[in-house]
């Protein structure tokens, strides 16, 4: 690791309370039987995403695709709270990223609590540089050169 200008990561596969292989982005292996506990589960995994040794924490946020359209339901103040105050203590740089997460109230929470953003795309749309929604949000959420992370560089 620290032969890496940076290391990032995010929270996408990981064991499901039952012990089950768990990838949100893939619908045959997300089991949701009660979608507030699914929500508290994919919380507590990002949090504790959070206390491994990275610098920027990618694709935040993200909701598996029965839940995804009803972002602003499960990501309530509580759990945005918490997330947000995980990540202030951690010291991890938040992406905004061209899925449209996590979305202004996050990034607004994050700003207030001194964390840093980065820009990042995962590849998902066929101009991986547009980056729309991300200097969208910049300028939404007053974000400054001053609010964006600086990887110490090795060279």
């Amino acid at each position: 690791l620290k032969e890496f200008d940076y290391v990032f990561t995010d929270a996408l596969t990981f064991k499901d309370n039952k012990g089950r292989r768990t990838r949100l982005w893939i619908p045959e292996e997300t089991w949701i039987e009660n979608e507030e506990q699914y929500m508290d589960m994919i919380v507590d995994r990002i949090c504790s995403v959070l206390e491994e040794p990275v610098d920027i924490y990618v694709n935040p946020c993200f909701l598996p695709s029965p839940m995804d359209k009803r972002f602003d339901e499960f990501w309530t103040e509580a759990r945005m709270n918490r997330f947000v105050e995980a990540l202030a203590k951690s010291g991890k740089a938040l992406e905004i990223n061209e899925l449209y997460i996590p979305n202004k109230a996050i990034i607004m929470k994050a700003k207030a609590a001194g964390v840093k953003f980065t820009f990042g795309s995962n590849n998902v749309t066929p101009n991986v540089s547009d980056l729309s929604y991300s200097i969208r949000m910049m300028k939404e959420c007053g974000l400054t050169a001053e609010d964006m992370y600086k990887p110490k560089v090795k060279i």
